[in-house]
Protein backbone atom coordinates (compact mmCIF):
# COMPACT_ATOMS: atom_id res chain seq x y z
CA UNK A 1 0.00 0.00 0.00
CA UNK A 2 1.08 3.63 -0.85
CA UNK A 3 1.06 5.60 2.26
CA UNK A 4 3.38 8.36 1.65
CA UNK A 5 5.05 10.57 -1.39
CA UNK A 6 8.08 12.67 -0.95
CA UNK A 7 9.19 15.61 -3.40
CA UNK A 8 12.36 17.14 -4.41
CA UNK A 9 12.50 20.62 -4.56
CA UNK A 10 14.28 22.47 -7.53
CA UNK A 11 13.47 21.87 -11.05
CA UNK A 12 10.49 19.28 -9.61
CA UNK A 13 8.37 21.70 -7.65
CA UNK A 14 10.39 24.97 -7.86
CA UNK A 15 10.28 25.68 -11.96
CA UNK A 16 14.25 27.15 -10.93
CA UNK A 17 15.20 27.51 -14.60
CA UNK A 18 12.51 30.15 -14.51
CA UNK A 19 13.02 31.59 -11.26
CA UNK A 20 16.71 32.25 -11.50
CA UNK A 21 16.24 34.16 -15.07
CA UNK A 22 13.29 36.25 -13.00
CA UNK A 23 15.94 37.20 -10.82
CA UNK A 24 18.83 37.68 -12.32
CA UNK A 25 16.70 40.32 -14.58
CA UNK A 26 15.43 42.02 -11.39
CA UNK A 27 18.57 42.06 -9.41
CA UNK A 28 20.51 44.00 -12.86
CA UNK A 29 17.25 46.11 -12.53
CA UNK A 30 17.82 46.79 -8.90
CA UNK A 31 21.51 47.42 -9.46
CA UNK A 32 22.00 49.26 -12.30
CA UNK A 33 23.78 52.04 -11.14
CA UNK A 34 26.64 49.77 -10.02
CA UNK A 35 26.36 47.14 -12.79
CA UNK A 36 24.94 49.03 -15.64
CA UNK A 37 28.32 49.35 -17.42
CA UNK A 38 27.30 45.79 -18.47
CA UNK A 39 24.79 45.07 -21.09
CA UNK A 40 21.76 43.89 -19.32
CA UNK A 41 21.31 40.52 -21.38
CA UNK A 42 25.22 39.51 -21.11
CA UNK A 43 25.17 39.93 -17.36
CA UNK A 44 22.21 37.52 -17.63
CA UNK A 45 23.16 35.07 -19.81
CA UNK A 46 26.86 34.55 -17.88
CA UNK A 47 24.96 34.33 -14.90
CA UNK A 48 22.98 31.71 -15.97
CA UNK A 49 25.86 29.58 -17.56
CA UNK A 50 28.29 29.90 -14.24
CA UNK A 51 25.16 29.23 -12.10
CA UNK A 52 25.23 25.56 -14.22
CA UNK A 53 21.45 24.99 -12.77
CA UNK A 54 22.27 25.37 -9.34
CA UNK A 55 25.42 22.92 -9.26
CA UNK A 56 27.30 26.05 -9.14
CA UNK A 57 27.32 27.85 -5.42
CA UNK A 58 27.22 31.92 -5.81
CA UNK A 59 30.22 32.39 -4.21
CA UNK A 60 32.16 31.54 -7.03
CA UNK A 61 29.19 33.08 -9.67
CA UNK A 62 30.03 36.16 -8.54
CA UNK A 63 33.16 36.24 -7.75
CA UNK A 64 33.29 34.73 -11.36
CA UNK A 65 31.06 38.27 -12.41
CA UNK A 66 33.10 41.07 -10.57
CA UNK A 67 36.20 39.34 -12.48
CA UNK A 68 34.89 39.10 -15.83
CA UNK A 69 32.82 41.95 -15.84
CA UNK A 70 35.07 44.40 -13.88
CA UNK A 71 32.60 45.55 -11.28
CA UNK A 72 34.16 47.71 -8.62
CA UNK A 73 31.28 49.93 -7.27
CA UNK A 74 29.99 46.33 -5.47
CA UNK A 75 31.63 43.58 -4.01
CA UNK A 76 30.93 39.57 -5.04
CA UNK A 77 29.74 39.51 -1.40
CA UNK A 78 27.37 41.84 -1.64
CA UNK A 79 25.62 40.55 -4.54
CA UNK A 80 25.74 37.31 -3.02
CA UNK A 81 23.73 38.64 0.05
CA UNK A 82 21.71 40.26 -2.09
CA UNK A 83 20.72 37.22 -4.01
CA UNK A 84 20.65 34.69 -0.34
CA UNK A 85 17.83 38.29 0.76
CA UNK A 86 16.08 38.74 -2.46
CA UNK A 87 15.38 35.36 -4.83
CA UNK A 88 12.81 34.49 -2.68
CA UNK A 89 10.77 36.98 -3.95
CA UNK A 90 11.34 35.19 -7.43
CA UNK A 91 10.03 31.70 -6.80
CA UNK A 92 7.87 30.42 -9.51
CA UNK A 93 6.32 27.10 -9.09
CA UNK A 94 5.33 24.91 -11.89
CA UNK A 95 1.53 24.64 -12.72
CA UNK A 96 -1.11 22.63 -10.50
CA UNK A 97 1.31 22.86 -7.77
CA UNK A 98 -1.06 23.47 -5.03
CA UNK A 99 -4.12 21.73 -6.38
CA UNK A 100 -1.95 18.38 -6.90
CA UNK A 101 -0.30 18.71 -3.19
CA UNK A 102 -4.48 19.39 -1.93
CA UNK A 103 -5.53 16.39 -4.00
CA UNK A 104 -2.74 13.96 -2.29
CA UNK A 105 -2.93 14.95 1.23
CA UNK A 106 -6.81 14.60 0.76
CA UNK A 107 -6.26 10.98 -0.82
CA UNK A 108 -4.83 9.94 2.70
CA UNK A 109 -1.01 10.21 1.54
CA UNK A 110 1.58 11.39 3.89
CA UNK A 111 3.79 14.19 1.93
CA UNK A 112 7.58 14.79 2.42
CA UNK A 113 10.33 16.47 0.66
CA UNK A 114 13.82 16.39 0.36
CA UNK A 115 16.16 19.12 -1.33
CA UNK A 116 19.90 19.44 -1.72
CA UNK A 117 21.17 23.33 -0.89
CA UNK A 118 21.48 25.58 1.65
CA UNK A 119 18.90 25.36 4.67
CA UNK A 120 17.85 28.93 5.19
CA UNK A 121 17.79 29.75 1.59
CA UNK A 122 15.58 26.44 0.53
CA UNK A 123 13.17 27.10 3.78
CA UNK A 124 12.77 30.69 2.81
CA UNK A 125 11.71 29.24 -0.99
CA UNK A 126 9.67 26.40 0.20
CA UNK A 127 7.65 29.69 2.29
CA UNK A 128 7.48 31.62 -0.39
CA UNK A 129 5.95 29.28 -2.78
CA UNK A 130 3.40 28.63 0.27
CA UNK A 131 3.87 24.90 0.01
CA UNK A 132 5.63 24.15 3.55
CA UNK A 133 1.92 23.48 5.20
CA UNK A 134 1.59 20.37 3.20
CA UNK A 135 4.45 18.75 4.20
CA UNK A 136 5.37 16.35 7.64
CA UNK A 137 9.12 16.65 7.26
CA UNK A 138 11.10 18.71 4.77
CA UNK A 139 15.13 17.43 4.81
CA UNK A 140 17.68 20.45 3.37
CA UNK A 141 21.09 18.41 2.99
CA UNK A 142 23.00 21.02 4.72
CA UNK A 143 20.72 20.84 7.98
CA UNK A 144 20.90 17.04 7.58
CA UNK A 145 24.83 16.90 6.83
CA UNK A 146 24.08 14.56 3.87
CA UNK A 147 22.93 14.98 0.51
CA UNK A 148 21.06 12.95 -1.87
CA UNK A 149 22.22 10.77 -3.80
CA UNK A 150 22.93 9.51 -0.32
CA UNK A 151 20.73 6.47 0.69
CA UNK A 152 20.61 7.64 4.44
CA UNK A 153 18.91 11.23 3.63
CA UNK A 154 15.86 8.93 2.01
CA UNK A 155 16.15 6.59 4.80
CA UNK A 156 15.99 9.20 7.01
CA UNK A 157 12.87 10.45 5.57
CA UNK A 158 11.34 7.44 5.51
CA UNK A 159 12.47 6.71 9.07
CA UNK A 160 10.78 10.60 10.18
CA UNK A 161 7.11 9.25 7.91
CA UNK A 162 7.21 5.95 9.63
CA UNK A 163 6.78 3.96 6.38
CA UNK A 164 8.76 1.62 4.70
CA UNK A 165 10.37 2.04 1.31
CA UNK A 166 7.65 0.08 -0.50
CA UNK A 167 5.40 2.31 1.07
CA UNK A 168 6.70 5.09 -0.42
CA UNK A 169 7.14 6.88 -3.85
CA UNK A 170 9.59 9.70 -4.38
CA UNK A 171 9.42 12.06 -7.14
CA UNK A 172 11.84 14.40 -9.01
CA UNK A 173 13.68 15.82 -11.93
CA UNK A 174 17.13 14.88 -11.62
CA UNK A 175 17.95 10.90 -13.21
CA UNK A 176 20.61 9.78 -10.18
CA UNK A 177 20.19 11.75 -7.28
CA UNK A 178 16.59 11.34 -7.73
CA UNK A 179 15.04 8.62 -9.25
CA UNK A 180 17.87 6.30 -9.41
CA UNK A 181 18.56 6.74 -5.66
CA UNK A 182 15.01 6.53 -4.14
CA UNK A 183 14.55 3.32 -6.14
CA UNK A 184 18.08 2.34 -5.01
CA UNK A 185 16.53 2.17 -1.57
CA UNK A 186 13.19 0.63 -2.61
CA UNK A 187 11.11 3.28 -3.13
CA UNK A 188 9.07 3.97 -6.76
CA UNK A 189 10.42 6.23 -8.60
CA UNK A 190 8.72 9.09 -10.91
CA UNK A 191 10.51 11.00 -13.01
CA UNK A 192 9.40 15.10 -13.33
CA UNK A 193 10.53 14.92 -17.30
CA UNK A 194 13.98 17.48 -17.26
CA UNK A 195 14.72 18.96 -21.07
CA UNK A 196 18.33 17.56 -20.35
CA UNK A 197 17.79 13.99 -19.45
CA UNK A 198 16.62 11.35 -22.52
CA UNK A 199 16.14 7.65 -21.32
CA UNK A 200 15.71 7.79 -17.78
CA UNK A 201 14.70 4.38 -16.15
CA UNK A 202 11.73 5.13 -13.63
CA UNK A 203 8.66 3.72 -12.55
CA UNK A 204 6.82 6.50 -14.10
CA UNK A 205 7.27 9.93 -16.12
CA UNK A 206 5.24 13.09 -15.85
CA UNK A 207 5.53 15.96 -17.83
CA UNK A 208 2.93 17.77 -15.20
CA UNK A 209 2.69 17.87 -11.86
CA UNK A 210 -1.37 17.45 -12.22
CA UNK A 211 -0.94 13.88 -13.50
CA UNK A 212 0.54 12.51 -10.27
CA UNK A 213 -2.58 12.26 -8.29
CA UNK A 214 -4.45 9.88 -11.20
CA UNK A 215 -1.18 7.45 -11.45
CA UNK A 216 -0.76 6.90 -7.67
CA UNK A 217 -4.01 6.37 -7.34
CA UNK A 218 -4.01 3.63 -10.21
CA UNK A 219 -0.66 2.58 -8.73
CA UNK A 220 -1.81 1.87 -5.08
CA UNK A 221 -5.09 0.15 -6.73
CA UNK A 222 -2.71 -2.20 -8.58
CA UNK A 223 -1.03 -3.19 -5.09
CA UNK A 224 -3.97 -3.65 -3.67
CA UNK A 225 -5.57 -5.75 -6.08
CA UNK A 226 -2.71 -7.83 -6.43
CA UNK A 227 -2.61 -9.09 -2.55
Amino acid sequence: MIKAVIFDLDGTLLNRDESVKMFIQNQFDRLDKLVGHIPKEKYVRRFIELDNRGYVWKDKVYQQLVNEFEITDITWEELLQDYLSQFKKNCISFPNLNSMLEELRTNNLVLGLITNGKGQFQMDNIKAMGIEKFFEIILVSEWEGIKKPDPQIFKRALDQLNVSPNECIFVGDHPDNDVKAARNVGMKGIWKRDFQSNNVEADFIVDDLGELPLIIENLRQQIIESC
